[in-house]
């Protein structure tokens, strides 16, 4: 299943397909006793998609074949042992995609000629996504970080490993054999490569970067490196060969003191905005403005879900208005549409502490102008 959502992986989701894409959304559980109802309600949302497709008199029974058959393989792959708080799968002629998102999702089945992505966008947006770069002098792993957890990160040449006979840098500086390796021509250039590395990776996804390692090997990258010397560096060795949940641990409590500046940051930014007139808060206030690309900085509580429909006669038309799921053209994931399209226009989104908001009732902006 995926997790991570790379601005090209959303380029590749969002390209038009041939009809029917099929997006199928369903919200899962991490723990019991509720994560008991998961199967049977994945099992119920995909029989749903096909029959959906059954009935659809603009798809051919070959396509119809091929897309179901697509259904049944992505529900295969479904591990819902690892389930997070929703499951997204893809499914196209020839092709199909399982996400799994740490941010609930509404039980959905779309056909389309593009597929669903603002519940993924909203969901990374959510996980405050970061790097973590650890270092030794034989390895340098990129580690891929959001939400509450890390997993490597396999792109831009990752892991950077280099080989030589009888070399174990950390043993030979042990016992006395090798003054420091991080002394060595050899090793400078290793982490150089890796920091010209990283830097391609940064162009294209820009994140808060954390990096790892003995205290010479980031003394080495200060001296060396251009991204990697303006990181939030961690004194703590051995993680370029380490576990996940090791590298997590070592993380956590910069990223939760990261965060906490974070909201006082949007807060006070906030404040300044109310004072200055360029504040949009309740759900409908901040989709007119995010509409027109308005929203400069969007803060959203982070369990805020809201129903509604518009009260306009054409879409894109009038105001959100409550309402209750099942109605007719519901909108369960506003909040999630609303993140997507301040993000595509260019805005800071920031998800903060349920309650933080006050009586701007779950979401606020600034505004641009």
């Amino acid at each position: 299943m995926e997790h991570a959502l790379s601005p090209a992986t959303l380029t590749e989701l969002r390209r038009p397909r041939p009809y029917p894409a099929v997006s199928v959304l369903t919200p899962t559980h991490r723990r019991e006793p509720e994560n008991a109802q998961d199967p049977v309600r994945l099992r119920n949302v995909v029989a749903e998609a096909k029959k959906r497709l059954e009935h659809d008199p603009a798809v051919t029974r070959e396509r119809r074949h091929d897309v179901v058959a697509q259904l049944d393989q992505a529900l295969a792959e479904v591990d819902l042992t690892h389930a997070e708080d929703g499951l997204v799968i893809f499914a196209a002629p020839g092709e199909h995609q399982v996400w799994s998102l740490a941010r609930p999702v509404p039980e959905r089945v779309v056909l389309s000629d593009t597929f669903l992505t603002r519940n993924l966008v909203a969901a990374q947006a959510a996980e405050r996504p970061f790097w973590v770069l650890s270092v030794s002098s034989d390895r340098v792993t990129l580690w891929n970080g959001g939400g509450d957890r890390v997993t490597e990160a396999h792109t831009g040449g990752f892991p950077l490993t280099r080989d030589r006979d009888n070399f174990d840098a950390e043993r030979q500086e042990r016992i006395g054999d090798l003054p420091s390796a991080f002394r060595d021509e050899d090793t400078r250039h290793f982490l150089r490569d890796a920091d010209t590395a990283l830097a391609r990776v940064l162009r294209a996804q820009h994140r808060p970067l954390y990096v790892t390692g003995e205290t010479a090997a980031l003394s080495l990258l200060d001296e060396i490196g251009t991204v990697t010397k303006d990181a939030t560096h961690i004194p703590h060795g051995g993680l370029a060969h380490g576990t996940p949940d090791a590298v997590w641990q070592a993380v956590r409590p910069l990223v939760a003191a990261e965060d906490r500046r974070n909201v006082d940051t949007v807060a006070r930014r906030l404040e300044t905005a109310r004072g200055q007139k360029a504040f949009a808060a309740s759900v409908d206030e901040v989709w007119q403005n995010a509409r027109q690309g308005r929203i400069q900085l969007l803060a959203v509580e982070e369990n805020y879900r809201t129903t509604v429909r518009s009260d306009g006669e054409g879409a894109g038309t009038g105001h959100l208005v409550p309402a209750e799921s099942g109605d007719l053209d519901v909108r369960e994931d506003i909040v999630d549409e609303i993140v997507e399209r301040c993000l595509d226009t260019g805005a800071e989104v920031r998800f903060v502490p349920d309650g933080m908001l006050g009586e701007a009732r779950g979401i606020a902006g600034v505004l641009r102008y």
